[in-house]
């Protein structure tokens, strides 16, 4: 048997982060098996689907690294399957038509809720007669498309992460409308629901297993119901755990986590946040082992070690994978990451005459970083003429001695060129003992000359940085007239 496995997302929204975990395992276990990965967009919810949340969750998933063996295919575009399955489904008399107003409905739901019974359809127009339906129609009632569950039947499954579960069909709020009411009197029904069409997609795909959310357990019990109508195998079920809170509830946008985008944008790499959703619910083998690619995360995935329980989401430990990530990476590599930041901060900088400049800052700032948007921050000491001097500072340059320090070494860069690291070294010597001070003088208030602050990245490299552009004498000049 091919494994086969799908990921379908509705495209209502931007990729979230729970679809993205679950595309993450359905991926991994796909390759663990040498299987294929399908994308399907489920777009019959067609007031808010757009087209610009389908290439969201396309992009998403590219830039996960999650690249689909097959589709992606759109259920707009499989209707007919859909109405083939609807009519088998009447003719075995497996599903009726249903003709109750929502007037009806509403009726029967406060009745219930009068008698503290769970809202639920009554399957009141389960056995009409055929005068009775004439009737309906002559009304122009418009019927949808139920099908019927047997309140006494026991659904059972073995979950591939839950074990044995076990659903009542009285528990399924009654028959479940399949299709909604025909658009137009042409059709003899209309919009199939997601139920129906879910069912129908991963038949004819001939999906093997089903990964996703645990919020679909009740959906399960109900499509089994339909495989089994539709005379189908039914394909093995696997329920992930939610994504939780720091307070054990459902993640939601309330906690600052939205979409994969918002991920991108804030400064993480796809590979670290990859990594970092295998962990969100499954433990490797190895539990000591947090940093690995999605394939390699592959050769070891099984559904037996995805837990039962919530898998509560930590910014911390994100933040730190992906500084690991982060640290790997050469300045050359960096710089292509870090220029958007850059630029968002406005600092002056031509991509391509500063590429060697802004790849030696790259490496300077780069083991400073934990996402890519601390670039500007880490950097802003880096660019500019002139900068400001905290009060720290100042009180460094107004020491006794300083200001002479300070006037020896721009005089000496003022009489070169461009320096070299052995040259600022010397300078930093020669000052030294010229002033008969201590090193450490010379240092902190050169880094207050040049940085405006007295802590920062490398002293030396960054006073190389801003050799280059000519900022350091700009900005001793500066100092010393504020002194």
């Amino acid at each position: 048997m091919t494994v086969r496995v799908r990921i379908a997302p509705s495209p209502t929204g931007n990729l979230h982060i729970g679809t993205a975990r679950t595309a993450v395992f359905n991926w991994l276990f796909a390759h663990h098996h040498q299987g294929q990965f399908i994308l399907r967009v489920e777009d019959t919810d067609q007031e808010r689907s757009r087209q610009e949340y389908t290439d969201n969750i396309k992009s998403g998933l590219a830039w996960l690294g999650l690249t689909w063996d097959e589709g992606p295919f759109f259920q707009t575009q499989r209707l007919d399957l859909y109405r083939q399955a609807i009519q088998t489904l009447l003719d075995k008399g497996f599903a009726y038509r249903c003709y109750c107003t929502p007037e009806e409905l509403e009726q029967m739901r406060e009745a219930q809720k009068a008698q503290n019974q769970a809202p639920r359809y009554d399957n009141r127009h389960r056995h009409l007669t055929e005068e009775q339906r004439q009737g309906f129609e002559a009304e122009g009632r418009k019927p949808v498309i139920r099908f019927m569950i047997d309140d006494q039947r026991e659904i059972v499954w073995h979950d591939l992460i839950r074990g044995k579960m076990t659903w009542k069909g009285s528990d399924l709020g009654g028959d479940m409308v399949i299709a909604r009411m025909a658009d137009s009197p042409d059709q003899p029904f209309g919009q199939p629901l997601y139920n129906l069409a879910v069912v129908v997609d991963d038949m004819d795909m001939k999906i093997t297993h089903v990964i996703r959310g645990e919020d679909h357990i009740a959906n399960t019990a109900k499509q089994i119901l339909l495989y089994e109508a539709l005379g189908a195998t039914v394909p093995e079920f696997a329920h992930t755990p939610l994504i939780l809170n720091q307070e054990g509830r459902k993640l939601s946008k309330r906690d600052g986590v939205t979409s994969i985008d918002d991920f991108r944008q804030m400064g993480f790499l796809p590979d670290a946040l990859a990594n970092y959703m295998t962990l969100l619910g499954w433990t490797p083998p190895d539990s000591t082992q947090e940093i690995f690619t999605l394939s390699e995360a592959a050769q070891q995935f099984s559904l037996e070690r995805v837990n039962k329980a919530g898998a509560k989401f930590d910014w911390d430990k994100l933040d730190w994978i992906n500084s690991q990530y982060l640290h790997k990476l050469s300045g050359p590599e960096l710089v292509d990451l870090l220029v958007p930041y850059w630029q968002g901060a406005g600092y002056p900088i031509n991509i391509d005459s500063d590429r060697p400049w802004l790849e030696t800052m790259a490496t300077l700032i780069g083991p400073s970083l934990t996402r890519l948007s601390d670039a500007a921050q880490e950097s802003v000491l880096l660019f500019g003429e002139t900068v400001d001097y905290s009060e720290e500072a100042m009180a460094q340059m107004k020491q006794e001695g300083v200001q002479g320090v300070l006037q020896a070494v721009l005089e000496k860069i003022e009489a070169s060129s461009q320096l070299s690291e052995d040259e600022a070294k010397d300078t930093i010597k020669q000052v030294t003992k010229t002033f008969k001070v201590k090193k450490g003088l010379v240092m902190r208030s050169l880094r207050a000359g040049l940085m405006g602050e007295l802590h920062g990245p490398d002293l030396i490299q960054s006073w190389l940085l801003l050799n280059e552009k000519g900022w350091d004498k700009s900005r001793l000049r500066h100092g010393l007239g504020l002194l």
